[in-house]
């Protein structure tokens, strides 16, 4: 059973950094593929990094060169590491199993808040 926990949101201001962290746990963690997803009020979810379980990235367009994500493996946990944080960035971040959109495949969220 997938159960993903996230943390590390919270109230920053423009240009500033947060670092996201999610605590997976599940069987066959280091092959399976993770996302970090987002959605502000009013706009759809968007993916905004996606990780192989080797650790390669694909990140959005919006994000690339600001935001680093990673993972380890034997802490079964992924980062995303945001720099240079814009205000269009607040929204509530979450945290995919898989990058599958079953309801089981996704944490609580954890909101990010970027004021100007």
């Amino acid at each position: 059973q997938v159960r993903l926990v996230e943390s590390g949101g919270g109230l920053v201001q423009a240009g500033g950094s947060l670092t996201l962290s999610c605590a997976a746990s599940g069987s066959d963690f280091n092959i399976t593929a993770m996302g970090w997803y987002r959605r502000a009020p009013g706009k759809p979810r968007e993916l905004v990094a996606g990780i192989t379980g080797r650790g390669r990235v694909n990140y959005a367009p919006t994000v690339e060169g600001r935001f680093t994500a990673s993972r380890d493996n034997a802490k079964k946990t992924i980062y995303l590491q945001m720099n240079k944080l814009e205000v269009d960035d607040s929204a509530t971040y979450y945290c995919n199993w898989g990058l599958r959109h079953d309801a089981n495949c996704w944490g609580q969220g954890t909101e990010v808040t970027v004021s100007s």
